[in-house]
């Protein structure tokens, strides 16, 4: 029987560097966004919602004729404190 990989644990790096570019956007980032382009994990990002150092909204677009739901994401105070230590 196969074992599964673990889970590893984000490093407190990782979590300062996405604060940091939440923080560097008045606007928030959207999560594909994060995850896509930036390499950042939805785990990673939950757990930042979780934790109160970030918060998530869904929001609807329009992409042409089409909406699109997303998922927006924006740093809190909690979150600037955060890395401001």
């Amino acid at each position: 029987m196969a074992t599964q990989p673990r889970k590893r644990r984000p490093q407190p790096r990782h979590v300062i560097e996405l604060l940091a570019l939440l923080s560097s956007s008045p606007h928030g980032a959207t999560e594909a966004l994060l995850v896509r382009a930036h390499g950042f994990s939805s785990d990673m990002i939950s757990g930042l919602v979780r934790a109160g150092l970030a918060t998530a909204e869904r929001e609807t677009m329009k992409a042409g004729a089409k909406s699109v739901e997303i998922v927006r994401v924006r740093i809190t105070d909690d979150g600037r404190r955060a890395i401001e230590e």
